[in-house]
């Protein structure tokens, strides 16, 4: 990036760990200015380390005022919104039996509800700079995987809205895209209070059901993230982009 080129703000939750945290600092390397959006801020002061171009911003994407502030906020600091990443979410297990009204609210309010928020906020911003939105979904949501519905659902509703999207505002020339991981080594499990054996179980499930035999690693998500906003994409739009080691086409 030249010093005569804009650099482009992002605005990318979830960023206090894992593909959040490894996105931000990628756009950051890449020369971009970044939001980092996440409920708790000491890990936000950890992504931000190291990285002068990452601003860390403490915000429940749920709240009623969350999308507003949050792209005020980059307005306010950078005049301007080039990419919105909507990275935050949370994954859930149980079964249709034991499901209850508060975990199925929470989960869609933080895996659907509040993206779809967000980017009606930012719309008019990034209509300005033609620039991007990008989903980020699960590649389990084009299969079935019991246990995972309500997760899976409301990703696949995501999947859905990417391509909608994106044929709705190719006309103000903002682009929709949507990256959708599979198993990846982040924090997910000990957010969702597995203990040491539990996640060591998952993940021998997912390593077994994955032909890479392996995890995928948060920077790799980053990667296709990266590119996918870059300006060689720019007729890439209305895409779901597995990263997943070819697990949903085994």
């Amino acid at each position: 990036m030249s010093d005569s080129t804009p650099r482009r703000v992002v605005v990318v939750t979830g960023a206090g760990t894992g593909i959040g945290r490894a996105t931000a600092r990628a756009f950051s390397t890449a020369g971009d200015h970044v939001l980092a959006v996440g409920r708790r801020r000491a890990p936000l002061a950890e992504t931000a380390a190291d990285h002068s171009r990452i601003v860390p911003f403490t915000m429940d994407v749920t709240a009623a005022d969350a999308p507003q502030r949050v792209v005020d906020a980059a307005l306010t600091r950078h005049g301007r919104l080039d990419v919105l990443v909507n990275n935050a979410g949370i994954a859930g297990g149980g079964g249709l039996a034991d499901l209850d009204e508060t975990a199925v609210r929470r989960q869609l309010d933080i895996n659907l509800l509040a993206p779809v928020r967000l980017a009606h906020a930012a719309l008019p911003a990034l209509a300005a700079t033609q620039g991007v939105i990008v989903n980020i979904t699960t590649s389990i949501g084009q299969r079935g995987w019991p246990g995972s519905s309500l997760y899976a659902a409301g990703k696949v509703a995501l999947d859905s809205l990417t391509r909608s999207w994106a044929v709705e505002l190719a006309p103000c020339g903002v682009r929709v895209v949507a990256v959708a991981p599979g198993a990846i080594d982040t924090p997910i499990g000990e957010h969702q209070g597995l203990d040491p054996q539990q996640r060591a179980a998952v993940r021998a499930w997912q390593v077994g059901h994955t032909p890479l035999g392996r995890l995928g690693r948060p920077e790799e998500v980053a990667w296709a993230i990266l590119h996918l906003c870059d300006a060689n994409a720019a007729f890439v739009t209305g895409v779901v982009l597995p990263v997943d080691g070819a697990a949903v086409v085994a």
